[in-house]
């Protein structure tokens, strides 16, 4: 068996080997620690049934630990240099295989529709670029993919505030539009130092478990978002103020209290105070007030 792709002499070779170079636009860090590989893997609680998307795969060093417990893999690779270094570093795994596509752009029902049997156990593992995190991880969870949760490392930051409780100042409307879909923990922080080349932040892994039902129930969704995003529009302004300067008119600022009293809610509290069920609440007792 060949040696772990994971490793700094193996990732050196491989490199050297192709005369690859780190392209900073995608946000390449590639992994080189085994034990740090298998933690993530672990997290994602894969039967030998089961099926995995990756995102990013770099030479494979990740892909290769995820393969190695799982049935079937599928990646999306962004970066053409990359797959010759992926056809050979995953020779040994014909499970394994490589989708040349940006996954923002691709059609994840249908790959999953071609490559996985229907009800299969699917987690979504990968290390994700720092740069797209959010998109990637919004667009994972608003498609209502078929798959039973995502385990990726990111920016610790970000996990940070998408795991976030209300009342901390790392909570915010992303903390909401992740966890509205999917139960969210910090798993583990990662060291920048066992990456290649080295990031300046540290990272950490992220589960998301997805919830069979939504969090909480909506008379419209898209209102919601809207509602909480404008209550996160200004950190230090009160809930009155960022709900008037960025989604409704100071005309309706009366209505707009009268509603936020029925709901229980003070006017002068701020976004970061109110818990998801409050602003469901909110987003439904204020739906019809807002002309579109």
């Amino acid at each position: 068996m060949s040696k772990d792709i994971a490793t700094p002499n193996r990732t050196k070779e491989i490199l050297k080997k192709y005369g690859f170079s780190f392209k900073k636009s995608l946000g390449q860090n590639f992994l080189i620690d085994t034990n740090v590989l298998n933690n993530i893997v672990d997290c994602a609680d894969l039967e030998t049934s089961s099926g995995a998307i990756e995102i990013g795969p770099g030479i494979g060093a990740l892909t290769e630990q995820i393969a190695k417990r799982c049935e079937k893999v599928v990646a999306f690779e962004i970066d053409q240099r990359l797959l010759p270094i992926l056809n050979e570093t995953l020779a040994p795994y014909p499970h394994v295989k490589i989708v040349h596509s940006d996954v923002l752009e691709a059609d994840i029902h249908s790959v999953i529709k071609e490559n996985f049997k229907e009800g299969q156990d699917l987690m979504v593992v990968a290390n994700l670029p720092y740069y797209v995190t959010t998109p990637i991880l919004l667009k994972l969870l608003e498609e209502k993919l078929p798959i039973r949760g995502i385990v990726v490392m990111i920016q610790k930051e970000v996990a940070e505030r998408i795991a976030a409780k209300p009342g901390t100042k790392e909570y915010g409307s992303l903390s909401i539009a992740t966890q509205y879909y999917a139960e969210a923990t910090t798993e583990l922080i990662v060291p920048k130092t066992v990456f290649v080349p080295q990031p300046n932040v540290d990272s950490a892994v992220l589960k998301l478990t997805l919830r069979s039902e939504p969090a909480v129930d909506l008379k419209d969704e898209s209102f919601f978002f809207q509602l909480v995003k404008a209550s996160f529009a200004q950190r230090r302004k009160t809930l009155m103020n960022n709900l008037t300067h960025n989604l409704f008119t100071k005309n309706e600022k009366e209505k707009l209290e009268l509603k936020m009293q029925e709901c229980g809610i003070d006017p002068s509290r701020r976004g970061e105070t109110l818990s998801m069920d409050e602003f469901a609440a909110l987003a439904n007792a204020l739906v019809g007030l807002k002309a579109y």
